[in-house]
């Protein structure tokens, strides 16, 4: 059971701020990895939505008014920095950087601890956001209390990430037309032959109060996925490197009926890009038709029994669809790697 503590505090960068200490009381536990020990991405993925959920509820709790619970719209690229391992501590904390009118910004940070040595280190930064959702009526969106800046350019910083993301999400709905197709006798390394579905029967412990599906249940299920499309390409053990932004397009309510569909997109020497989206089908009392809820990309590496990177088989390209996916990953390829480029200057040059 996580243990969570939350007080105000202002911190240095000047902005006063809402900040949660989740304790050291997650022990990974062998449930929560992979046969070679590794912890789950979504594992993670779940204790970073829990904390941002707690955060954002809270403060949009803070004054008086309509009461509210947060719920999930989006979570930017989500790199795992290093590999947390079945008996680690995990420590999760999370700030809320940014307000608007109807949304929240959270950033959550993770840290894995060896409990025998006391030795810590960085596994995860995030940042969520989150809307207030009201309890009277939960597809109502309710205002969001405001928090102060002491520098103007602090709040610049949020109104522009703000945008950015906002464009994002619209540019992705847009575009999610796309259905994953069984493939009969499929070819070795093909699209067709690592792709995979989940079905999933969304019930009450996967649910909010108030009947809708938490954030961190629905990215356990979309690593789950991804995870069993990367190790059937290229049979190997297979950690989550990074999560593309995670857009959240539409609630699922209880009793919805879940698809979480998974399908290799693009392959480089020593990495794996998977497209995974979740579909919704009303089962219970609902009228509407199925729909896109979810929809994000995730990175895999492939590594030995060592627990070294290993090259990547390539995917085998078959029709003009599957090359423009293949494109267009590996331009989001070479899109993170310049970026990681920049931001490893300063430190040579020091």
């Amino acid at each position: 059971m996580i243990q969570v503590q939350l007080s105000m505090r202002t911190l240095q960068k000047g902005v006063k701020r809402l900040h949660i200490n989740m304790k050291p009381k997650r022990i990974m536990r062998p449930d929560d990895a992979n046969i070679a020990g590794n912890v789950h991405g979504g594992t993670i993925l779940k204790m970073i939505e829990e904390a941002g959920a707690i955060i954002s509820t809270r403060h949009c709790n803070s004054q008086s008014g309509e009461h509210c619970v947060a719920a999930l719209a989006r979570v930017e690229r989500t790199d795992f920095l290093s590999p947390m391992c079945i008996g680690e501590v995990a420590h999760v904390s999370a700030e809320i950087t940014y307000t608007s009118k109807h949304s929240v910004e959270v950033q959550v940070n993770v840290l894995s601890e060896n409990i025998l040595t006391g030795a810590k280190r960085v596994t995860n930064r995030a940042t969520l956001w989150y809307v207030p959702l009201s309890l009277k009526n939960v597809d109502k969106v309710l205002e969001v209390p405001p928090i102060q800046y002491a520098w103007k350019e602090l709040e610049e910083d949020g109104k522009k990430r703000y945008e950015e993301q906002k464009l994002e999400r619209l540019v992705t709905k847009q575009r999610n037309g796309d259905i994953i197709f069984p493939v009969f006798n499929p070819e070795p390394y093909t699209v067709g032959y690592s792709q995979s579905s989940l079905i999933h029967l969304v019930g009450p412990s996967d649910c909010t109060l108030h009947g809708f599906v938490h954030g961190g249940v629905t990215m356990k299920l979309m690593d789950e996925v991804a995870g069993i499309v990367a190790a059937r390409h290229c049979k190997t053990n297979i950690v989550t490197a990074s999560v593309d932004a995670i857009n959240f397009h539409e609630k699922i309510k209880k009793g919805c009926v879940i698809t979480i569909s998974g399908r290799m997109t693009f392959t480089s020497n020593k990495s794996m890009e998977i497209e995974v989206f979740v579909d919704a089908d009303p089962f219970v009392d609902e009228p509407k038709e199925r729909y896109r809820a979810v929809s994000a990309f995730f990175t895999y590496v492939s590594l030995s029994k060592e627990g070294k990177p290993v090259p990547v088989p390539q995917l085998v390209i078959e029709t003009e669809d599957e090359k423009r996916r293949f494109e267009d990953g590996k331009g989001r390829y070479l899109q993170t790697k310049a970026k990681r480029q920049v931001q490893m200057q300063p430190l040579t040059q020091q």
